[in-house]
């Protein structure tokens, strides 16, 4: 059943004209039995069908079809591990196809359409501008030196390539061409099936263990040879780790993670342990949502709360006197200008109750029991002061009148300034 599902697919896209490629491209999800069927023959090496399936696999991806490339990317993390597999088993006549099928994949991604070499380029974000990943306020205090502030604000960007054409494997170029493989796939993630997810910690678990003490402790009967890794090659593994862990595949995610930190170890790899170890912080105590294997794909990470913005100039007393605060239930505080007195303005500081009765220090006016009233920020140390100079009798004079004003501003901006350090919320 499956070998027929496999030469139906075979024969299938030979026989389609160019303008229905799209078309069947996007139907190729809703063939359900082909996937596991294509699978079944990849593991199997000694296969009639391997051939003829890398060779349609290839064809898939040269036709520059994003839906048929990112198909023939599913099935990369098993592509890898027979290549691999056989290789420690000295046993290179039974991967031929899928060695070449891998060279094709790579060569056609490290040009771009017009044959010339691509240069990849990677921005590293900077520690004093905030991301998804941090705030600058949580790490700390940043040394402010000649040095820091010169780089303050700039970007450093890290290129990679040209990379070279490769016509065959070999131990110096193997990893090189598998890693830049592994980049290619980390960076369509989010467009992988499940059992791709699956299929990608399982690798890095048996690359990872294989022929370590911990092979017998994870109960893998496959091959008992060691298999040669690099930290870049690791640093892969983990970025596809990560992207498995948040989305549904906790349980195989968290054993991949702990083998490859375990090689890391071993090989004492500083790139691969900081990174992995670094998710493996960020993952700790979190909620890592088991049932999201078919929801929005996503990468979880902790992201301090923003607080709500307010207002950061300073309150002043100026500020005050030169702000008309608009009127709701609270008391309305107006600043007037007032007739000028030997050529400077006088304000004229005035505070309107609800019921339209005018007092000191924008307090209203409430009763007490005695039957007199007082205000809200009356201690009873205060004396009472009236504030309209119309309720003065008309003889007062004007020296008295300008001293009566300078000491009602000095009262409003003693209170202004203890309300201001008391909460700005209030303003």
């Amino acid at each position: 059943m499956d070998q027929g599902v496999v030469e139906e697919w075979l024969s299938e896209f030979k026989t389609l004209p160019d303008s229905a490629i799209s078309t069947y491209a996007a139907s190729l999800k809703d063939k359900g039995a082909l996937v596991p069927s294509l699978y079944k023959v990849i593991r199997e090496n000694y296969s009639d069908l391997l051939e003829p399936v890398c060779h349609q696999l290839f064809e898939f991806y040269r036709s520059g079809v994003p839906q048929l490339q990112r198909f023939t990317l599913q099935f990369l993390p098993e592509l890898l591990w027979s290549f691999l597999s056989v290789s420690a088993a000295r046993d290179p006549h039974t991967s031929g196809c899928i060695e070449a099928l891998l060279l094709g994949i790579y060569n056609l991604e490290i040009v771009d359409k017009d044959g010339q070499s691509k240069i990849l380029s990677f921005t590293v974000p900077s520690l004093s501008k905030p991301s998804v990943y941090h705030e600058p306020s949580a790490i700390g205090s940043i040394a402010l030196t000649e040095g820091a502030l010169a780089n303050h604000g700039q970007s450093r960007v890290v290129y990679s390539g040209p990379h070279l054409q490769r016509e065959t494997f070999n131990a110096q170029n193997r990893f090189e061409v598998l890693t830049f493989l592994l980049l290619c796939y980390n960076a369509a993630l989010s467009y992988m099936t499940t059992t791709s997810l699956q299929s990608l910690c399982q690798l890095s678990s048996r690359v990872c263990i294989c022929g370590y003490p911990r092979q017998q402790m994870r109960r893998y009967k496959g091959i008992s040879s060691r298999l040669t890794v690099t930290s870049e090659f690791l640093v892969q593994l983990i970025t596809g780790i990560h992207y498995a862990l948040c989305n549904g595949e906790v349980e195989v995610g968290s054993k991949a993670l702990d083998d490859v930190l375990y090689r890391a170890q071993l090989e004492l790899f500083p790139e691969a342990l900081l990174v992995g170890n670094a998710i493996k912080s960020s993952l700790h105590g979190a909620a890592l949502k088991s049932n999201n294997k078919e929801g929005t794909r996503s990468i979880q990470v902790e992201i301090t709360p923003t607080s709500s913005r307010i207002s950061r100039n300073a309150v002043t007393s100026l500020s005050i006197r030169g702000h008309r605060w608009k009127r709701h239930e609270s008391p309305e505080v107006s600043v007037e200008s007032d007739a000028s007195i030997g050529g400077a303005a006088v304000p004229e500081i005035s505070v309107t109750g609800v019921g339209g009765e005018r007092m000191a220090n924008g307090d209203s006016l409430r009763p007490r029991p005695d039957g007199r009233t007082h205000t809200d920020g009356d201690t009873g140390a205060s004396p009472e002061v009236s504030l309209d100079p119309r309720s003065h009798d008309s003889g007062s004079t004007r020296s008295q009148e300008v001293r009566r004003q300078k000491s009602l501003r000095r009262m409003v901006e003693n209170e202004s300034s203890g309300l201001a350090s008391t909460g700005r919320s209030q303003y």
